[in-house]
């Protein structure tokens, strides 16, 4: 307790070493708050480009992997439905339509695959799961191919539908929940990262709070010292560096804050949203294809039609609904969802959508999509109704054709209505991070300019006392 007491009387005894004490602080503080600023910054950078290169692709690569694979199959389905035998009754229009959206499928196919290869590397669960998707996705176009190739020869139908049936359940059994199982790591991995940042900009806010309010203290005490040693009302350095100081916590804070709420918005606010419904148009997809087989296998219509209801239920959950009784309930529980938005009567990917509507002109979006999905729905129980009746034909043309009135047609319109809502939370996305990004890159130069000039300012307003003492 001597030696320190002798310490504190030795830097505390004169004036000048008083006011370079305090000077010391004040530099050492500065300099401090200008690094964790700056640290903060290259952090902050860091999270975005990670959140825009690397998460969200990821994910969105992930989900367009799982319904071009959808796509894929349901396209092959109609193109063995409306082939004919051996091109004689073909229907002209939906079979080249088929032909082309399975060959654009394939190539998005291949093109996700080497995205979500060239991203999964250095995570060796991620890579297993790409290596095996190529070789599963391998084995399924030789299916596919052997499939069109029998359909291509007379009364080669049967063969064709074997080779089908082999070829859907690959895809069913194990690229499908591959590609859903690399949607919710990839999303998980993003929640993770988003975690993360938010409770580090968090300790960051509160580091730059404690240290600007500690850096104002020692600002405040050189000061009063000042006033009181030298009988000046106040000292134009010192008071302008505490002006400075005071200016660059604001933009401190203000930059973390509007990070961790720009965060907020690009992850909560929209990408929740971009899962939930590019998982809902996956589904969509899937659904539809289960259309196309059910009219395609005989053997397999019990299934398919469970199948069937069992993605609308993801989408529109309605509890204990049947395939008879779903419209209904639809018509029902969506009316009451629209007297009272806090209704609950049903679940799924759009009851995610529908709760977490955020920006202007997603609520009338997201709406608008479920109208689509109730005449869908209603054209999917024509069809059957088609087929119980004997026209099977006329089953195959309204579910296939893509005149107005269609079940296609109408299918067309549901997805137009799924991608502008999506079409919303992605734009508000990429606000966010460009939001975020800006945030860092015009404010804090500026705070770290005006703690340079405290510095600078402090230094100069007590070069002046000093030269007063020999």
């Amino acid at each position: 307790m001597t030696a320190r007491a002798a310490l504190r009387r030795r830097l505390w005894a004169t004036v000048p070493r008083r006011l370079r004490l305090l000077r010391a602080a004040t530099v050492l503080l500065t300099a401090a708050l200008a690094v964790l600023l700056l640290v903060a910054g290259l952090t902050s950078t860091s999270t975005w480009d990670s959140v825009a290169g690397r998460d969200a692709p990821r994910t969105t690569s992930a989900a367009d992997l799982n319904l071009a694979l959808n796509d894929m199959d349901a396209q092959a389905a109609n193109i063995l439905l409306s082939s004919g035998n051996a091109g004689k009754g073909r229907l002209r229009t939906p079979y080249d339509k088929a032909v082309g959206f399975y060959g654009d499928a394939r190539r998005e196919i291949g093109h996700d695959l080497r995205t979500l290869a060239v991203a999964a590397q250095g995570d060796p669960a991620d890579e297993k799961t790409v290596e095996n998707l190529t070789d599963d996705f391998a084995q399924y176009q030789e299916l596919i191919g052997r499939a069109l190739e029998n359909d291509g020869r007379a009364d080669g139908k049967a063969s064709a539908l074997v080779d089908y049936r082999r070829a859907t359940d690959l895809l069913q059994r194990g690229l499908l929940p591959a590609s859903r199982d690399l949607v919710s790591a990839n999303d998980r991995n993003f929640e993770a990262e988003y975690r993360s940042a938010g409770s580090t900009l968090s300790a960051q806010l509160a580091a730059v709070i404690a240290l600007g309010v500690l850096l104002l203290a020692v600002l405040t005490v050189l000061q009063v010292y000042l006033t009181r040693r030298f009988r000046r009302v106040l000292n134009p350095g010192v008071l302008a560096a505490t002006v400075c100081t005071l200016l660059a916590v604001v933009l401190g804070t203000q930059v973390l804050t509007a990070g961790s709420d720009h965060l907020r918005g690009a992850r909560r606010d929209a990408f929740d949203s971009v899962v939930a419904l590019s998982r809902a148009r996956a589904i969509a997809y899937d659904a539809n294809a289960d259309e196309s087989r059910y009219l395609l296998d005989p053997e397999r219509r019990d299934q398919y039609a469970q199948s069937f209801l069992a993605k609308s239920q993801k989408l529109y959950g309605l509890k204990g609904a049947t395939l008879s009784t779903y419209d209904a309930e639809l018509a029902t529980t969506w009316q009451a969802y629209e007297a009272d938005h806090g209704d609950l009567r049903f679940t799924g990917e759009f009851r995610r959508e529908l709760d977490n509507i955020t920006f202007p002109g997603e609520r009338a979006a997201a709406e608008r999509t479920v109208h689509t999905y109730a005449v869908y729905q209603r054209d999917d129980r024509r069809i059957r109704a088609l087929l119980a009746a004997g026209k099977e034909r006329e089953a195959v043309e309204f579910c296939m054709d893509w005149k107005p009135g269609t079940s296609n047609a109408h299918f067309g319109a549901w997805m137009a209505a799924l991608d502008q809502v999506t079409d919303i939370n992605r734009e508000h996305f990429a606000a966010s991070v460009r939001a975020g990004r800006s945030a860092v890159s015009d404010l804090l130069p500026w705070a770290g300019a005006l703690l340079l000039a405290a510095m600078l300012l402090t230094v100069l307003g007590l070069r002046p006392r000093l030269a007063e003492f020999p």
